[in-house]
């Protein structure tokens, strides 16, 4: 007794059209797959050590990728952080214009070392050695106390 299967009975479920891709994701492998299985030699199946060792290759190459678009989303939110953009400001010398806390009016130009930076509200703030926080922006002048001439007696 022989058995005959009609090929159209899978055949029309498929996708008749072919549209090219780039990437290759686990879709695309879960699809090879599948017309691996199907197409198989029913005398001669594919060994369940080989269709184990795929899916294990697959999964290692599926959890790398994923750890790498993490990596980058982790590097790229780092290099957005104000913290990160002005953190080389400590131990420089900035002047800014200071305001009368009362008033609100301007005051003198004040210098002093920078000793931190946080963040508020999205925005770098300067920590200073005199004590005052100033946004990043509000500093006129920047400069480096150890490279400046200092004069001598």
């Amino acid at each position: 007794m022989s058995v005959h299967l009609d090929p159209s009975l899978y055949l029309k479920n498929q996708s008749s059209e072919r549209t090219p891709s780039t990437n290759l994701g686990k879709d695309e492998f879960l699809k090879i797959l599948m017309t691996q299985l199907q197409n198989q030699d029913p005398s001669n199946p594919m060994d369940d050590k080989q269709f184990i060792s795929q899916m294990a290759q697959f999964s290692s190459l599926e959890q790398t990728m994923n750890m790498a678009k993490s990596i980058d989303r982790l590097v790229e939110s780092q290099l957005m952080s104000p913290v990160i953009q002005y953190s080389h400001m400590i131990g420089k010398e900035v002047t800014y214009q200071s305001f009368d806390k009362e008033t609100g009016e301007k005051s003198d130009i004040v210098s002093s070392k920078v000793i931190s930076v946080s963040q508020s509200e999205g925005w770098a703030v300067l920590e200073l050695e005199n004590g005052e926080k100033i946004f990043a922006d509000a500093a006129m002048e920047v400069s480096d106390p150890t490279t400046e001439v200092k004069e001598e007696d």
